[in-house]
Order: structure tokens, then C-alpha cells, then sequence
């Protein structure tokens, strides 16, 4: 029987062998598509995130939701900001700052 298991060991090491030279000769098959797909880019911001886009506090974007300046919508508890809402919100500070000639 040691007869056999010695033929046996060889005939894999021989195969092992065949096997790391074929993986040294040939490239790697390409990997199953595991492609890491993108979140779809978000429509509604927390509050939080409107303050961090507008370099403002937390407290201030409430503020400003709360008076009505910075639209929002609410779902369900939620209170959510549409990006078209910061983006507005910008332009009319924009709009309504005094120019440079002015404020000096």
C-alpha cells in the first residue's frame, strides 16, 4: 500500500506543479462582475447635510427652515431638504446681497 500512496503523492505534486506553471503562463480569468454600482445621487438632504452644503450650523438651517426661507418637506417625522431648495436659497442670497460698489 506504500507503494500506492507514494505513486499518488507524486502524480498530485506533478499536477501540482503543471497547475502553478499554467497559472504562471496564463492570465487570471476576469473576475465575475462584481462591480460596485453607484448610490443613485440623493434628491432630499437631512438638515444636517443642507447645513454642511451651505458651511452653515445645524441650528441655523433649522432657523431658516423654520421661518420659511430654506423650503423643506416633511415624510412621515422627517424633515427633509430638496438640493433645488439649497441651491434657490443661495441664489437669492446672491441676488439680494448689496454689490461691492454699494457696500463700500
Amino acid at each position: 500500500m506504500t507503494d500506492r500512496s507514494t505513486d499518488i503523492a507524486a502524480t498530485l505534486a506533478k499536477l501540482a506543479a503543471l497547475l502553478a506553471d499554467q497559472e504562471q503562463d496564463e492570465p487570471a480569468p476576469p473576475a465575475p462582475d462584481r462591480t460596485v454600482r453607484a448610490m443613485p445621487e440623493r434628491v432630499l438632504l437631512t438638515v444636517e447635510e443642507a447645513a454642511k452644503q451651505l458651511g452653515i450650523g445645524r441650528t441655523t438651517a433649522y432657523a431658516l427652515v423654520r421661518s420659511g426661507e430654506l423650503d423643506s418637506v416633511q415624510i412621515g417625522r422627517l424633515r427633509r431638504i430638496p438640493k433645488d431648495a439649497i441651491n434657490d436659497y443661495a441664489a437669492r442670497l446672491i441676488h439680494h446681497q448689496p454689490t461691492q460698489q454699494n457696500a463700500a
